[in-house]
């Protein structure tokens, strides 16, 4: 695999549309490679930006989210929040590279992804193209950032070991990789997280990957996201007494 990160022109809330951006930074692109964009110059091109002052961030914060926890359980600035169907804190809402201003995720990540697919694959005249919107994330006992797939297109978001053994001919426990999200922890780290300017990578040399022609089914992304009651974690999530977000309805 290899993947490079990308400098672009410095972006500010709607300066620019994404395909103008991509257009500029992307003179040119591989058959069977993936671009993964950050969820943030996603969200600046959406405009999806609010000014800090006059703000309340933790409305905000439980506008956007699907469930959020209470905030006498607040820790480090943060309230833990399920948004997008995942964990994460604030509800991906960040300050960061901002402008004193709040940037929030993209509104429909997944309508990013599918038409920026479209529209580079006309460009470069490409069968065979991946996209994913990425985001910084935390693990759980673990200091520092790694990253989260928001969507993705073009390519199958986990490798299957179904019905495989391990090498003493032990049936494998679990027999999905993820893939989605194991790209965007490495486009994480290629990008950067402080005045790099460098909110793309792409991805070559990706013999791992099962590219498709298409966008994902409603099938298939709802097979991405398991339950809250079924999660490995439930033990510790179900434990929380979850508040409905803005998010819910």
């Amino acid at each position: 695999m290899i993947v490079r990160a990308v400098k672009t022109k410095k972006v500010t809330g709607s300066s620019l549309s994404l395909l103008d951006l991509l257009d500029d930074a992307l003179p040119t692109l591989q058959e069977r490679s993936i671009v993964a964009i950050a969820s943030k110059v996603a969200a600046l091109c959406e405009g999806r930006v609010v000014p800090k002052a006059g703000t309340d961030l933790e409305k905000l914060v439980r506008e956007e989210a699907d469930w959020y926890m209470p905030q006498a359980e607040k820790l480090h600035g943060f309230v833990l929040t399920i948004a997008h169907d995942m964990l994460t804190p604030n509800s991906g809402i960040d300050e960061s590279n901002a402008n004193d201003s709040y940037v929030l995720w993209p509104a429909a990540p997944q309508l990013v992804v599918n038409n920026v697919r479209r529209h580079l694959c006309r460009r470069f005249k490409l069968k065979h193209l991946g996209v994913l919107i990425v985001d910084s994330g935390f693990m759980p006992l673990r200091w520092g950032a790694i990253g989260l797939c928001l969507a993705y297109s073009g390519f199958q978001p986990a490798r299957n070991y179904g019905g495989q053994q391990d090498l003493f001919g032990r049936p494998l426990a679990f027999s999905k990789t993820n893939m989605a999200d194991g790209l965007a922890t490495a486009a994480t780290f290629m990008m950067g997280e402080g005045a790099e300017q460098t909110p793309l990578a792409v991805f070559e040399d990706l013999p791992q990957v099962e590219f498709l022609t298409r966008d994902p089914t409603g099938e298939e992304l709802a097979a991405r996201r398991t339950p809250l009651e079924e999660d490995s974690f439930a033990p510790l999530l179900t434990s929380v007494q979850w508040l409905p977000g803005g998010k819910t309805n």
